[in-house]
């Protein structure tokens, strides 16, 4: 049975990162994996790399040494058989969740030697899910998010294992926009795109679910 480890780093646990990776880890229980889901926003206290540089040490290299509410995560990551992990853009970023996670499990593997740039040796499929309020065009070839994309994948794919990347564009925010008065948004268009378009996104993170439990 495989093990497939799920982190959504998104605030919200019932929004649209979450959905999405919901929707990836069923896809992966439909072929029989085992699925453990950790949302960063209840997790004891953690914080990010503590640039202690114990993992550079020969008694522990690949393995953060800092204890808190990461470490159970970290080594969950370490003997599972895939990845799969979201935030939403946040003022042009991952949140600062997501930022600890990648922070302690991407650094603890980085050698700073020339001839080996990894300690870890067992590579495992990654989906990275992004949801955002900016448009489709932010992501394409090229634009605004091209480039954050990117980094992230490149250094999953290089520390973790070969990665995939879903996006979600011009994401619902709220279920009742008349409570605000937010005028740069279209409601309506909010809403009926939610309605046209996250469904088949919910259908392509269960199909990549499925096929990281395969």
């Amino acid at each position: 049975m495989k093990k497939i480890i799920a982190v959504n780093a998104g605030p919200r646990k019932n929004w649209n990162t979450a959905q999405l990776i919901n929707a990836a880890c069923e896809g992966a229980k439909e072929e029989g994996a085992e699925v453990k889901v950790y949302n960063m926003y209840d997790l004891e206290k953690y914080s990010g790399c503590i640039s202690c540089f114990g993992c550079k040490l020969e008694k522990n290299l690949g393995h953060c040494i800092c204890k808190d509410g990461l470490t159970p995560v970290l080594e969950d990551i370490r003997t599972a058989d895939g990845l799969i992990i979201g935030s939403p853009n946040y003022l042009s970023e991952v949140t600062a969740a997501f930022r600890a996670i990648y922070e302690r499990l991407i650094f603890q593997y980085i050698t700073y030697k020339k001839e080996q740039r990894s300690y870890n040796d067992r590579q495992i499929p990654v989906l990275f899910i992004m949801t955002s309020n900016a448009p489709d065009a932010a992501y394409e070839e090229g634009a605004m998010y091209d480039g954050l994309i990117k980094r992230y994948q490149g250094t999953f794919s290089s520390f973790i294992g070969p990665t995939k990347v879903l996006l979600a564009a011009d994401t619902k925010q709220v279920n009742n926009y008349d409570i605000y008065n937010w005028t740069m948004f279209d409601a309506a268009h909010k809403i009926a795109r939610h309605e046209e378009v996250f469904g088949s996104k919910l259908e392509e993170a269960k199909a990549i679910g499925k096929e990281m439990a395969q």
